[in-house]
């Protein structure tokens, strides 16, 4: 796997893709830096270590080009956490952005206009790849979240870059992570799978039982489970054209002796609100018209022993409804309880969406061994998919 430690960058321009595609307030000031720290120590080792960088990346979903989604907007806060003067162009190709390459000397940073002005990146679009590849003697990919995606700037145009591509040191280390889980775990490995449906998880469900030692499955896709071993789940949401296939996974885990965990009981609400009437109930005795909205303490209590006797942790999805207050118990106990076991030698990684949305909003983050910045890339990987912007760098 060739990093930037298998390159000298001293005089050399590196074109890097890095993930730059932060939220904005409605003033246009970045309201969440986390993508932007991520490829800081990319950049500080290419710059000391003698070479220029140019930056690109996308930013929402414009529809041609849309001032609301320039790359202009971010240049206070990349500068800010980056520490360095930043150059920007108002395009990603063309004359303008090939004098402000050549002009660029060592130790400076160029940051190009949004990829996504042009329909030609999503689509892959060779010429447009060959393009932005004129920019730079050295190709580093650094955009976990993007990496699943056959882009042009994320997978065509490191074919332009024979032996002169690698992965940031971001990238290699999310790919280092996912690998620790899959392929070099320390047992006893435990898989924590929360969120609303089965159906988004069944393809990760399925080439990680062999993986894993315990699943502790959580969230709303519990009721699915529960209602097909018989459970009443009242007005709980539930997947019923998935039933049959929650009974297989039950089924296949059982024949390869991986032990399913489902909450034993849960913080039931009359409503779908913070405000709602609550009760704690036996999981499998939901009264109509209440609905579990959180993992109830019993429940807790188990995942702890579970967690705390593990080696290695993955946690992909939140237990409750953690957005609301009075259904968050759940998932800051359960992150309290990983962050116990990362304490005393666990390799704990958290990915997903809500799961580092949760981590973070409850200052846990820290607490982790790592905590993955691809929410869709990162489920691909523990679906088994090759992602076509690891396999661009991989290819020779």
């Amino acid at each position: 796997m060739k990093t930037l430690h298998n390159f000298n960058f001293n005089n050399q321009k590196a074109i890097i893709r890095v993930d730059f595609n932060v939220p904005l307030d409605e003033y246009f000031n970045v309201t969440d830096t986390t993508r932007i720290e991520a490829a800081k120590p990319t950049i500080d080792k290419i710059i000391s270590g003698g070479g220029s960088v140019i930056l690109m990346s996308h930013l929402g979903r414009p529809k041609g080009f849309e001032d609301k989604y320039s790359l202009q907007h971010i240049i206070v806060s990349v500068e800010e956490i980056l520490g360095y003067k930043i150059k920007f162009v108002k395009d990603c190709i063309g004359l303008e952005v090939e004098k402000a390459v050549e002009n660029l000397q060592k130790g400076e940073i160029l940051l190009l206009e949004n990829l996504r002005f042009y329909n030609e990146e999503e689509k892959g679009d060779l010429a447009f790849a060959e393009k932005l590849s004129k920019f730079g003697d050295i190709y580093v990919n650094d955009a976990f979240g993007t990496a699943h995606r056959a882009h042009a700037s994320t997978t065509i145009i490191a074919q332009f870059f024979p032996n002169k591509k690698c992965f940031g040191l971001l990238l290699a280390k999310e790919i280092e992570s996912i690998n620790k889980v899959l392929s070099d775990s320390e047992k006893p490995v435990t898989a924590i799978l929360g969120g609303s449906k089965v159906s988004s998880k069944i393809t990760v469900i399925e080439n990680i039982l062999d993986k894993v030692n315990h699943m502790i499955i959580g969230g709303g896709m519990t009721f699915t489970f529960v209602k097909a071993l018989g459970g009443k789940i009242g007005n709980s949401i539930c997947e019923d054209d998935k039933l049959d296939l929650a009974i297989e996974i039950l089924k296949q885990a059982k024949e390869k002796g991986v032990q399913i965990h489902l909450p034993v009981d849960v913080i039931a609400a009359d409503s779908f609100s913070n405000d709602a009437k609550t009760q704690v109930v036996d999981v499998k005795q939901i009264p109509d018209g209440w609905q579990g909205l959180d993992a109830g303490p019993k429940s807790l209590a188990i995942f702890d022993r579970i967690l705390n006797d593990s080696k290695t942790i993955l946690w992909n999805g939140p237990l409750g409804v953690f957005e609301m207050e009075t259904f968050s118990k759940g998932t800051i106990t359960l992150g309290e309880s990983i962050a116990e076991a990362t304490k005393n030698g666990a390799f704990s990684l958290v990915g997903g969406g809500d799961s580092v949305a949760a981590v973070k909003q409850f200052g846990l983050e820290p607490k982790m061994s790592y905590v993955s910045t691809g929410g869709g890339a990162m489920l691909e990987m523990l679906e088994g998919k090759v992602l076509p912007g690891i396999a661009a760098i991989l290819n020779d």
